[in-house]
C-alpha cells in the first residue's frame, strides 16, 4: 500500500499538468535540451502532440523509441510520472514463461530504478505483469529515462498515463468524449434496412453484400467462440443476456468480464466489472453474434456462436493507464482460453503501445485469429491512416466502405496499406448504417465506421472456422481471402476488399 503523502504527490502532479497557461501552450517545440534543462523544462502537452503528430504526417507512425529523451521525459511527467517497462533481450520476449530469468531480471531492473530514483521497491513498483515481461513503475528524476534508455534488456519504456486525445480535444475546444464512440440512443429501424427472416429476426441489409443469409444454409457459428475486448456488455439488453441461448441460437453460451478499473490511481486494481457503460460493446456483440429467435430484433452474423466479452476500456480511444492495461488483460486472459478461436477489438490509439501490442503478440502466439478495427475518423485525427493496433502483423485490419459500384470509404472511416478487408455498412444514398440490438430491451439503433465491419468480419471467420472445425488460424483466413472480392491482388488502400460469406464457407 503506497503512503498516503505519495499520492499526494501523484495529484499535485496532476495538478501542476492541467494548469499549464494557454499561452505556454502554444509555445513552439523548443531546441533538443541539455541534460540540466530537461528537469526544469519539460514540453507542453501541446508541444509533445505537434511532435507526435509530425512523427505520423511524415513517417506514417509515431513510437516512443524514436522519441528524444527530452520529448519521452517531458510525456511521462505530463501523464503523472507513470511508466510502462518491457523487458528482455529481443523484440519477441514478451511472453514470461518463455523468457529465461525473466524474474532475476525484474529485480535487477528494480534495483535499477530504486538507486536512480532513491526509494524504496514499494514506493516505485506499481505492478508487474503475471504473463507478460512488462512492469509499471512511477519515475520522477529525468535522469532516470536516460539511465532506463542504456540499461540492457529493456524493450521499451514508455509513458503510462499520457492522453493525447485529452489534451488534443483540449486545444481544439471540444469534448474528446464526442468521439468516444459511446451512446445510448436508440432508433427506429427503416424497413429499407432490414429483411425478416424465420422465426422473427431481422437480417440487417449489409448481411446481403457479403452474402451472409446465403452462407447459414452451411455453418451458423456453432461450436465457436469469439471473444470481443470493448466496453462490456450492456445489463439491460436481454438477448446479450439469458436470451442470449433461445430460438435457433440454442445450445450457446456468452460470458462477461471486466479487465477496465474506473480510478485515477495507477495502483487501483478493482474492476469496475462487465457491464457496458458506453454503449459500444454491446453493438459489437450484436453485429458478431447476437441471437436468431421470434424477438423481432436484428440477428448477428454468427448466431449460433459463443461470446466471450471484456470489459477493457471505458469507451474506443485507448488511453490512459488503466485503459491500456485493461486491453492488455483482457488479450492474455483470451490467450489463454482453448476455446475461444477468434478476437475481435474496435477500439484503438493513433500510435503504438508496448503493453498492448505484449498482450495481442502473446494471444497471436496462442493460436488466436485476432481482428482489429482500421479506424474511425475524429475531428483531429483524420490524417491518420490505418490505426493501431490494426497496424500490426498479428492483426487483421478492416475497414468500412460504402454501397458504391466502386471502392468507397465510409464517411469515417479510415483506409491503407494495412488494411487487409471491408465490410459494405453504410448506404451511399440514404447515410444508413448496420442495424444492431440497442442498449436497452427491445430497442434497436444504427452502428457504422470500422468498429461494425470489424465485427462482421469476425462473425464471417466464425462461419468459415464453424464450416471447417480442424481448421488452423492460417486456413481460416487463406479461405476468406481467396473469397474476397479483390483476391488476388491486394489493393493499396482496401486490401483484398470484401469476402463473400457463401464463397467462404462452400
Amino acid at each position: 500500500m503506497k503512503k498516503n503523502y505519495f499520492k499526494l504527490w501523484f495529484v499535485a502532479v496532476l495538478l501542476v499538468t492541467i494548469s499549464c497557461s494557454r499561452e505556454d501552450e502554444m509555445m513552439a517545440i523548443p531546441e533538443t535540451p541539455t541534460a540540466g534543462e530537461i528537469l526544469k523544462d519539460p514540453l507542453t502537452t501541446q508541444q509533445i502532440n505537434a511532435a507526435i503528430d509530425e512523427s505520423i504526417r511524415t513517417k506514417g507512425y509515431f513510437n516512443w523509441s524514436e522519441a528524444t529523451d527530452h520529448l519521452l521525459w517531458s510525456a511521462i511527467f505530463r501523464g503523472g510520472n507513470s511508466v510502462s517497462l518491457g523487458y528482455g533481450a529481443t523484440a519477441n520476449d514478451f511472453d514470461k514463461s518463455k523468457v529465461a530469468g525473466a524474474a532475476s531480471l525484474e529485480r535487477e531492473l528494480l534495483n535499477t530504478l530504486t538507486t536512480a530514483e532513491n526509494l524504496a521497491p514499494e514506493k516505485i513498483l506499481i505492478r508487474s505483469d503475471a504473463y507478460l515481461t512488462t512492469m509499471d513503475v512511477m519515475v520522477v528524476q529525468p535522469e532516470t529515462v536516460r539511465i532506463l534508455r542504456h540499461t540492457t534488456g529493456i524493450r521499451y519504456i514508455e509513458p503510462a498515463n499520457y492522453r493525447y486525445y485529452d489534451q488534443q480535444a483540449m486545444a481544439n475546444k471540444s469534448s474528446s468524449s464526442g468521439s468516444s464512440g459511446c451512446g445510448f440512443e436508440s432508433a427506429a429501424l427503416n424497413a429499407a434496412d432490414y429483411t425478416t427472416v424465420a422465426p422473427n429476426a431481422k437480417v440487417p441489409w449489409s448481411f446481403y453484400k457479403h452474402n451472409i443469409p446465403g452462407a447459414w444454409s452451411y455453418a451458423t457459428g456453432a461450436g465457436i467462440t469469439i471473444g470481443i475486448v470493448d466496453s462490456g456488455v450492456s445489463p439491460e439488453q436481454n438477448l446479450l443476456g439469458s436470451g442470449f441461448n433461445t430460438g435457433q441460437s440454442s445450445g450457446r453460451s456468452i460470458q462477461k468480464y471486466g479487465t477496465y478499473v474506473d480510478s485515477v490511481w495507477p495502483w487501483s486494481s478493482t474492476t469496475d466489472g462487465p457491464n457496458d457503460q458506453c454503449g459500444h460493446g454491446t453493438s459489437m456483440a450484436s453485429v458478431a453474434a447476437a441471437p436468431r429467435n421470434n424477438s423481432g430484433m436484428t440477428v448477428g452474423v454468427a448466431y449460433n456462436a459463443n461470446l466471450v466479452t471484456y470489459r477493457a476500456a471505458a469507451n474506443v480511444l485507448l488511453e490512459g493507464y488503466h485503459e491500456q492495461n485493461g486491453v492488455k488483460d483482457a488479450f492474455t486472459a483470451l490467450g489463454n482460453r482453448t476455446d475461444v478461436k477468434i478476437i475481435s477489438m474496435s477500439m484503438g490509439h493513433i500510435f503504438s503501445v508496448g503493453k498492448i501490442e505484449d498482450g495481442i503478440k502473446y494471444a497471436y502466439s496462442k493460436g488466436k485469429l485476432i481482428f482489429c478495427a482500421g479506424g474511425t475518423s475524429t475531428s483531429f485525427t483524420n490524417f491518420v491512416g490505418v490505426i493501431f493496433p490494426a497496424s500490426m502483423a498479428e492483426a487483421v485490419a478492416v475497414t468500412g466502405i460504402k454501397d458504391s459500384s466502386t471502392y468507397q470509404e465510409c464517411d469515417v472511416c479510415h483506409k491503407g496499406a494495412k488494411i487487409d478487408f471491408t465490410v459494405v455498412m453504410e448506404k451511399a444514398a440514404t447515410g444508413s448504417n448496420t442495424p444492431v440490438l440497442g442498449y436497452y430491451n427491445n430497442e434497436s439503433k444504427y452502428v457504422g465506421g470500422s468498429s461494425v465491419a470489424t465485427a462482421t468480419t469476425a462473425g464471417i471467420a466464425a462461419l468459415v472456422w464453424s464450416k471447417n472445425p480442424s481448421w488452423t488460424r492460417a486456413q481460416v483466413l487463406t479461405k476468406m481471402k481467396q473469397s474476397a472480392s479483390l483476391y488476388p491482388n491486394k489493393n493499396a488502400d482496401f486490401g483484398y476488399g470484401s469476402v463473400n460469406a457463401l464463397l467462404a464457407v462452400q
